[in-house]
């Protein structure tokens, strides 16, 4: 997740690199932040969402939900392709595809999972090389900000000279300076994947077992967070880094039983039933807690690395399932992503059998 700003000033870079000027420039530049106004449809999912069916519910949240349709490939081409039908201009056509390409890579390098290749596939996915505030991510792209206003300065005169060499050199170079700089920015975005592919590579061989690229996330630029199923009733939550491997570990039970629940396991798999059958399926180490009060039995499923995760919200939920088990009626509380607790509505979930 790059800030507003530096999605904005990359769609300026790359507009300026091709030598896009005036309205051609604005219109590429705004499309670097085209894919987040998906907020707006997003808005309008939550106000309606208790009113749909199950299948209509994840449908719609495929569509409207964030970084869900606006960040996939589709969208990139239908709205390249809309740019060429309207303009017929190759090089304004190219840079409105590489702002939009620009903004969903940076996403996808740096936040939740996605969904990039919807409707072919619904599986999310994600790089996750990019630790959230990466220097180089966040401050490169606000460098044409600076110039422009520079520049914007001397032209009416008001710093009196004192830009003027900016100016000029500018003016001989601009084109070129503002490539070597995207030149830069793409060579990082290339290098941060790769490194990141050595390291679960030397962890996975240090610890004689495969570790997921998709669900080891950065915690800083040098450090990122990961786990592993370390046996049939434990993971091993791990946090490695570039200069030392792994810095820290620990073991987290897969299953814990308050009290005597000899049919902890049905609840346990109505639990899992009911929770694959709904979205955003952001859960990539399912932990499960069964207790029993008062005829009510609730497992509360959580991700293993929900204690050791700092800055990541998209796997940090905590689901509620309560059923009666006198009637077998159930009802779902959650807190999803960060968020505070709520009651879910039916329609989170396919009807329990």
């Amino acid at each position: 997740m790059v800030n507003i700003l530096s999605h904005l000033g990359v769609g300026i870079l790359i507009a300026l690199a091709l030598g896009l000027r005036g309205k051609k420039l604005y219109i590429v530049a705004l499309l670097s932040i085209l894919p987040d106004l998906d907020i707006i449809p997003y808005s309008v999912f939550i106000s309606v969402s208790n009113s749909l069916t199950h299948e209509a519910r994840n449908q719609f949240f495929y569509l409207c939900g964030h970084r869900e349709f606006t960040h996939s490939i589709l969208f990139i081409s239908l709205i390249t392709s809309f740019i060429w039908i309207r303009s017929r201009d190759l090089i304004f056509t190219l840079g409105g595809f590489q702002s939009l390409l620009s903004h969903v890579y940076l996403d996808y390098i740096t936040t939740w999972k996605m969904r990039p290749f919807y409707p072919l596939s619904t599986d999310a996915s994600i790089i996750g090389a990019a630790y959230f505030y990466d220097p180089l991510l966040n401050l490169l792209p606000l460098l044409p900000f600076l110039i422009i206003f520079a520049i914007g300065l001397e032209k009416k005169r008001i710093m009196n000279g004192k830009f003027n060499k900016l100016y000029s050199f500018m003016n001989r170079s601009d084109d070129k300076l503002y490539a070597s700089m995207v030149l830069v920015f793409l060579l990082w975005l290339t290098f941060m994947p790769v490194s990141k592919a050595f390291l679960i590579n030397h962890i996975s061989g240090s610890e004689e077992a495969q570790i997921s690229y998709q669900n080891t996330y950065p915690e800083s630029t040098n450090r990122f967070l990961t786990a592993y199923s370390f046996n049939s009733t434990h993971y091993k939550i791990m946090k490695i880094s570039y200069l030392s491997g792994v810095e820290e570990s620990e073991y987290v039970e897969k299953i814990s039983v308050n009290g005597n629940i000899p049919d902890a396991s049905v609840y346990i798999e109505r639990a899992k039933r009911l929770y694959s059958s709904g979205v955003p399926q952001e859960i990539d180490y399912p932990v499960y807690e069964v207790s029993e009060d008062d005829g009510l039995v609730t497992v509360t499923l959580s991700d293993a690395r929900n204690p050791y995760t700092e800055n990541w919200a998209y796997f940090k939920s905590v689901y509620r399932f309560i059923f009666n088990k006198e009637s077998g009626e159930y009802q779902v509380y959650a807190s999803v992503q960060g968020d505070s607790e709520e009651k879910l509505g039916e329609n989170w979930f396919i009807h329990d059998v």
